[in-house]
């Protein structure tokens, strides 16, 4: 069994690193060609180009592991059973059973490298290439309000709670075009403070610069020149306040309290694909802590927590093709019907997260159903040959 296992591993294994590697090879020319047409526009460069296309390849391997899996796979077998190879192997005790159960223990491998690659080296790779992106560019746009964020103030702290949008990121790194809108328990806004830049601390505390504050004096009621609520996301002018009585201040440098560290900000600033499980899950249950949105986050981080393991479908969808007829050229047809079985795959999951948020879905349902429907439909294609072919 040993000879059998070393002999299936290295045919399966060097297939699929082969597949990944063209595909690879074919995103990395598109990523660069698609964005050669920014060189020399906001100081692009060309090295600047090919490198951030190189930090986006681990993302490329994460998200092309099972179809490699399942392509790689179904041509190591198909060409096995056409050598016959493949039925000396059956002939020689390797039944359906130690088969998928071979197949299974590969499978596992395959998902623990997809979920290294996901979830330690992919989330560096793509913060280092939208940086990279930033630093050409001379800074990131977050769409065209900004980045929401929300924060509940205890009940120790007076209540309340404080918005705070943030337009992007600069060039170096840091946040630019920070507006903090603070809140009473009753809704009226207290404060606002307005900086062109600012960086989030690791000690509970943001740096603003050049920071402008307006603050209100309390009032037993609603006064009508003050705004009562907080300003839509919309991203228009914001109300000029009446300032009577109030107290404008401006400061080189403040430092501002906030529960609002470093990763809910680079959640909310950062596409999803920056983001390792364990962020997810902690950015999710912040927004439902804070009575936010939390849906599409929620199913993110159940197919992000899930897709590793669909390698070990994608293994068990490409055994029942070693046990069909071997014909002349019907490697190639083989093929071809693992790519188009890759691509309803990954179409399908995409449709079943869209669904999920749209209907507001049980999110682990919504990101195992794809899996668990190809599973079902492997185990039933394989079961049938081995019974009637």
């Amino acid at each position: 069994m040993k000879t059998i296992r070393r002999l299936l591993y290295r045919d399966i294994v060097g297939s699929v690193a082969f597949v990944a590697l063209a595909f690879l090879s074919l995103f990395y020319f598109i990523d660069v060609v698609d964005e050669l047409d920014g060189v020399g526009q906001r100081g692009r460069t060309t090295a600047g180009v090919l490198l951030a296309a190189l930090y986006e390849l681990p993302g490329h391997a994460y998200e092309l592991a099972p179809i490699a899996v399942l392509i790689g796979t179904i041509y190591s077998l198909a060409r096995m059973a056409q050598s016959s190879e493949y039925t000396i192997l059956r002939t020689g005790g390797l039944g359906p059973g130690r088969a998928l159960g071979l197949l299974a223990a590969l499978g596992l491998g395959f998902a623990a490298v997809t979920f290294v690659i996901g979830d330690v080296i992919a989330p560096v790779s793509e913060r280092w290439a939208v940086l990279q992106k930033a630093r050409e560019s001379g800074g990131l746009q977050v769409g065209r309000a900004g980045a929401w964020l929300k924060e509940k103030r205890d009940a120790g702290a007076g209540g309340g709670s404080v918005s705070v949008n943030v337009g992007g990121i600069a060039g170096d790194g840091a946040l630019r075009d920070i507006r903090v809108f603070e809140f009473d328990a009753r809704g009226r806004l207290q404060r606002r403070i307005t900086a062109p830049a600012g960086v989030v601390g690791s000690d509970g505390h943001w740096q603003l610069s050049d920071a402008e504050s307006i603050t209100w004096p309390l009032q037993d009621d609603a006064s009508p020149g003050l705004p009562s609520q907080a300003p839509a996301d919309a991203g228009g002018e914001d109300t000029a306040p009446d300032d009577a009585g109030a107290m404008r201040e401006q400061h080189a440098q403040l430092r501002w309290a906030s529960k609002l560290d470093q990763g809910v900000v680079a959640a909310a600033l950062l596409p999803a694909e920056t983001m390792t499980t364990l962020e997810l899950w902690r950015y999710s249950v912040h927004l439902k802590d804070q009575e936010q949105a939390a849906q599409r986050h929620q199913v993110q981080f159940w197919k992000k927590a899930l897709y590793p393991l669909a390698c070990i479908v994608m293994v068990a969808l490409a055994l029942p093709f070693a046990y069909m007829h071997a014909r002349a050229g019907s490697v190639s047809l083989k093929v071809f019907g693992g790519i188009m079985l890759g691509i309803s795959f990954v179409l399908g999951n995409n449709v079943a997260g869209h669904l999920g948020v749209l209907s507001d879905w049980t999110p682990w349902l919504v990101a195992a159903a794809p899996s668990l429907f190809y599973l079902a439909l492997s185990m039933a294609a394989f079961a049938w040959l081995v019974r009637y072919r």
